[in-house]
């Protein structure tokens, strides 16, 4: 079967990039330039590069386009990149001849600073790539999967600096308490959120690898389930001769890598709640405003109570991931590693509270499929206290939408309130008949509401909302851009304009 970006391309393999290809020094670099720079993760790539020093001192220039301003594209000028507002042929003519261009899978073809560029024989690198020349030489510490990447790899860092391993890292969102997605520390280690949705994960070769789960997602890329089950498994393959692999023994995909990589002589650890795992987590304490739980080792019988500052049962076993890639990975002690994950206190757009008008607590949350929406609800419930949970979620892509309507609709049941925005498009066209409708339409057991536009999301969210109420948004579309108007309509009771 083919995809619609290149008749020459397949399910579960990318032919536009060559992942297997040699990768050039960063001390080579004198210009990069970044198509898309104000796209998700592209910024933090960015202030890499512009943050490097040869030892004459000397900086890499770096350069970029984006359709049209954004925080992220003032962020990348805030550091010192040059930004052109508009992507045109002219922007790749005027680029020098040593320059790199860095672009994700999203950038089609017929882009034409892309297209420019593939014509002047400049050196195109995916934004992975670009990633482990930027790390210089560092081993890898790579979280991947299904959900939870973010969280965990914004954990890993944090943890590791607590145990002075001052670690480079590249995640996908500002960490709390280093409000950065990015930075080169003086460590031997970086650790990265990688990307397992266009099969660029291939390329970072960890030291340590964790996986916390493999369900049906991307699917525009893979096509099913096994092809993208065997992605993982090549990345599995990647791991450095005597590394490791992290991965959950509750979640069947990832415990079925793990028998496999085992298998395979590939170094393994698990983390879960049955006596299968590795890592074992028992007494869990679930809030609402404290989480924890013993962990044990299953190979000496060692216990100790791991304490974590983010809310719900996921986060527990995130941390836990955590605790067996520093203690098994990298060799910190046991009880040093259970610690160091309870410094981490919170990461951008994960369950991250936006304000309290009124006694209304706002959380916003990057959560775009129906497993992470599940687990926010869920965590709502059972933090919200004694009053109700308004679910307010906006599908992502039409094809998602479309394959995946029960699942989201089952995600949202548990809220009080579901209210349901229109779809994020994204990088995809419409789809006849697919709007969030259809996943409104098909929650039963509480109140549903679709709400198509900016002004009947607010609206419904004011009709609902009272003190003691705890409102989730959801999604990784625009919604988090009008939170400050949904803040300052619930502080005055009614809809404020634009």
């Amino acid at each position: 079967m083919k995809r619609s970006e290149s008749a020459a391309m397949v399910f579960g393999r990318n032919d536009r990039f060559d992942f297997t290809a040699s990768l050039p020094h960063l001390a080579d670099a004198t210009h990069v330039h970044f198509i898309a720079i104000g796209g998700s993760g592209m910024v933090g790539i960015a202030k890499l590069f512009l943050g490097y020093r040869r030892p004459d001192g000397s900086a890499i220039t770096v350069t970029g386009s984006d359709r049209s301003e954004s925080e992220r594209v003032s962020d990348a000028r805030d550091h010192g990149a040059t930004v052109t507002i508009g992507q045109s042929a002219r922007t790749a003519r005027e680029l020098p001849d040593s320059a790199w261009v860095v672009v994700s899978t999203a950038i089609r073809e017929d882009n034409p600073e892309l297209q420019v560029a593939r014509e002047r024989g400049l050196l195109i690198l995916h934004r992975s790539q670009a990633i482990v020349v930027a790390m210089d030489g560092r081993d890898a510490i790579a979280v991947t999967g299904t959900n939870g990447k973010t969280t965990t790899s914004s954990i890993a860092t944090v943890a590791m600096r607590a145990c002075g391993l001052d670690p480079s890292f590249i995640t996908g969102a500002a960490i709390g308490g280093i409000g950065a997605s990015s930075g080169a520390g003086q460590g031997d280690y970086y650790v990265a959120e990688v990307d397992e949705s266009d099969g660029s994960f291939v390329v970072y070769h960890p030291k340590v690898a964790i996986v916390t789960s493999i369900r049906e997602d991307h699917l525009d890329f893979w096509g099913d389930l096994e092809t993208m089950f065997d992605g993982y498994v090549a990345f599995a393959e990647t791991i450095q001769d005597g590394g490791l692999l992290v991965a959950c023994a509750d979640e069947a995909g990832s415990a079925r890598l793990a028998r496999i990589a085992r298998a395979r002589g590939i170094r393994t650890a698990t983390y879960g709640h049955g006596p299968e795992a590795d890592l074992q987590l028992t007494q869990e304490s679930l809030g609402p405003e404290h989480w924890a739980a013993t962990v044990r080792f299953a190979d000496t019988g060692e216990e100790h109570r791991m304490h974590v500052q983010i809310p719900g049962a996921v986060n527990l076993m995130n941390a836990a991931s955590v605790v067996l890639a520093l203690s098994e990975g990298l060799g910190v002690a046991r009880d040093r590693a259970v610690w160091a994950v309870g410094e981490f206190t919170s990461v951008k757009r994960r369950f991250e509270l936006r304000g309290t008008p009124r006694g209304i607590r706002v959380i916003d949350d990057y959560a775009h499929n129906a497993d992470k929406v599940a687990a926010l609800v869920q965590t709502g419930v059972a933090t919200k206290g004694d009053g109700k949970v308004i679910a307010v979620f906006q599908p992502h892509l039409f094809t998602r939408t479309q394959r995946f309507a029960q699942q989201f609709a089952d995600a949202m049941a548990p809220a009080d309130v579901a209210i349901v925005m229109d779809v994020a498009p994204s990088r995809e066209d419409p789809i006849p008949g697919v709007t969030g409708a259809l996943i409104a339409d098909r929650i039963v057991g509480t109140r549903a509401i679709y709400a198509p536009t900016d002004e009947a999301t607010i609206q419904a969210i004011l009709e609902h909302a009272e003190p003691g109420d705890l409102v989730l948004l959801a999604g990784s579309g625009y919604v988090t851009t009008i939170v400050p108007r949904i803040v300052a309509s619930l502080e005055t009771g009614q809809l404020e304009p634009v």
